[in-house]
This record gives C-alpha cells, sequence and structure tokens, in this order.
C-alpha cells in the first residue's frame, strides 16, 4: 500500500489553517506550508501566516524557512516537500499540504517540468515582443500552438505564456506534451485532495474582514521593515508590498492603501479558484456561514474514512 498524503487546497481566507489544524489532531499528522509567501521569514502578517498557539500544537513544516531577500522557487520547494514528507512518514505520521498556492500543488503532485529547452534571445525577443504588442498577442500565438497550455495559463501570466513560446521554439514540441513525461508525488504516494470553497460574497466579506485584522496587528509597521530590504523578486510579489509602498512614498493615503489591497486580494481568490476547478481530482467542501472549523474537519473526516481509506488509523 502506498504511503498517504493529504492536501488541503482552497482560496485565501476561507480558512484553511483552522481546519487544517482540526483535521490533523484527528488523523495524527503534520502540515506543510503549500503558500509561495508565507515561506519568507518576517513576512507573518503580510500573508497571514498560522498563529503561534495553532503552530505549539501540531507541527507546521517550510513557514518563515528563509529570508525574504533570498530567491526561492518551484525546484526548491518540490524538494524541501519531498525531504519532509519522508521525515513525517518515518515519525509514523501523515503528512497534510495546506495551502492556497495552486502552482506548487500541481508541481507537488504531478511533477516538475524539466527541460533543457532555453534560449534567452528567444526569451528576449518574446518578452520585447510582449511589451510592444501586449499580452493577447502572445496568448492567442500561443492558443493557435498549444491550446491545452493556454488552458492552464492566465492570459496576465507574461511569465508562463513566454516560456511555454520558448520551450515551443527550441524544441518544436508543445510544452503541454513534455509536460506529461513529468513525475510527481501521484506516482509513488496514494494522495487525497480536498477543496474549500463557499458563496463569493460570504468569501469577500472575510477577505475585507481579515485585512482590516491585518492593519490592527501592526501591517504597516512590519512593510516599513519589509521595504528597508532588498526584497526577492518573489517576496516582493505578496500582496500589500507595492499596495503599502504607495502609500509610504505619499502616493495616496491610508484608506486607499487598504482598498488596494482589499481589491488586490479578492483578484487573488478569483484566479485561485479558477486555477483550482480546473482539477478535477479535487474533492469540494462548501464552508458555512456560522460552520466550525471542527465541524468541517469532522466532515472531511468522514469522507477519508468511509470512503477513501476505510482502514485510517488513529481513530479517535
Amino acid at each position: 500500500m502506498k504511503p498517504r498524503i493529504i492536501f488541503l487546497v482552497g482560496p485565501t481566507a476561507i480558512g484553511k489553517t483552522e481546519i487544517a489544524v482540526a483535521i490533523a489532531k484527528k488523523i495524527n499528522a503534520e502540515i506543510i506550508s503549500c503558500d509561495s509567501m508565507q515561506v519568507y521569514k518576517g513576512m507573518d502578517i503580510i500573508t497571514s501566516k498560522p498563529p503561534f498557539a495553532l503552530r505549539r500544537t501540531t507541527p507546521h513544516h517550510l513557514i518563515s524557512a528563509i529570508s525574504p531577500d533570498k530567491e526561492y522557487n518551484v525546484s526548491r520547494y518540490y524538494k524541501d516537500v519531498v525531504r519532509k514528507i519522508k521525515e513525517i512518514l518515518k515519525r509514523g505520521k501523515i503528512p497534510l499540504i495546506v495551502g492556497g498556492t495552486g502552482l506548487y500543488m500541481s508541481i507537488l503532485i504531478d511533477g516538475i517540468f524539466k527541460s533543457s529547452a532555453s534560449s534567452k534571445v528567444i526569451r528576449n525577443r518574446l518578452y520585447r515582443q510582449a511589451e510592444r504588442l501586449g499580452n493577447e498577442y502572445l496568448y492567442n500565438r500561443l492558443k493557435d500552438i498549444d491550446p491545452e497550455a493556454t488552458s492552464k495559463i492566465h492570459p496576465h501570466d507574461t511569465k508562463r505564456i513566454v516560456r511555454a513560446l520558448e520551450v515551443f521554439e527550441a524544441t518544436g514540441q508543445p510544452i503541454s506534451k513534455l509536460q506529461k513525461q513529468r513525475k510527481g508525488l501521484s506516482q509513488d504516494y496514494d494522495i487525497k485532495i480536498f477543496g474549500l470553497n463557499m458563496p463569493r460574497e460570504k468569501l469577500y466579506q472575510k477577505i475585507e474582514e481579515r485585512v482590516e485584522r491585518m492593519f490592527t496587528n501592526g501591517l504597516v509597521d512590519e512593510a516599513k521593515r519589509l521595504l528597508k530590504l532588498k526584497l526577492s523578486k518573489t517576496a516582493a510579489y505578496a500582496i500589500g508590498i507595492k499596495e503599502l509602498k504607495g502609500y509610504l512614498d505619499g502616493l495616496y493615503d491610508l484608506d486607499e492603501a487598504k482598498r488596494l489591497i482589499k481589491r488586490n486580494t479578492r483578484l487573488y481568490a478569483k484566479r485561485q479558484l479558477t486555477w483550482f476547478r480546473k482539477d478535477k481530482r479535487i474533492s469540494w467542501f462548501g464552508v458555512g456561514e456560522k460552520e466550525t472549523p471542527a465541524s468541517v474537519a469532522n466532515r472531511i473526516f468522514k469522507k477519508l474514512r468511509t470512503v477513501s481509506w476505510p482502514n485510517l488509523e488513529n481513530i479517535p
């Protein structure tokens, strides 16, 4: 029997952290973060990291692991997670991978696309075309070449559009065809993926409430400290960095910074759901407006025990 791994995914602010801890206690699991921003030290408020109180009750991994001035990519993340999974299984526990970074989830389950097809000349030309003609031009070109790839790439994701076109021009083969040669966790582990969702207006309300709490808890001071550093390209993309820099530079007032953070977080949640909905392996669970994390965890646990893993051990 293959070792077991559980994924819990969903949009930002939906309550994954508390639900994950409740599940972990039921099945004797340790949590691995699947969040591209929570890996950075000192970005506690801006990335809404799990509170220390929860992290003390249940082991969490790959949170506050590296300095925000260091680059961190999917390749390094994959290696780090594989190592953590082996350590957790060796302790007789179940790895529970939790977060909202869809690309990280996909890379873990399906593997990393390793291609030697790389051409700086082609890449730079494509970026110049994107600047001159717009993303839509390159996206439509990729759509003609590789419609399967465009179904998984957002029209505004310049980096991935350019990469797909670069691979095609360098190899003559669609990137979607080459990606099918990847090897991920799904080949060696028994994986179950659960997704959380709720009505959009309720989710947006939770986002706005969380942003208000972030400001109350000292978001502006944290941003001031971070902006004194030379942030890595990835860390600088955290929602709140650019918006608060504008405020601190005097371009607009604090209310406008807050409005921008709320708006951009809502847009991010929408993109997260668009990504996850394309993955038909996810079992979805609606989160009720007044439902407790324990209640949602109980429903997921029941599904695990009765449908997926009837011989699940450590049942209370």
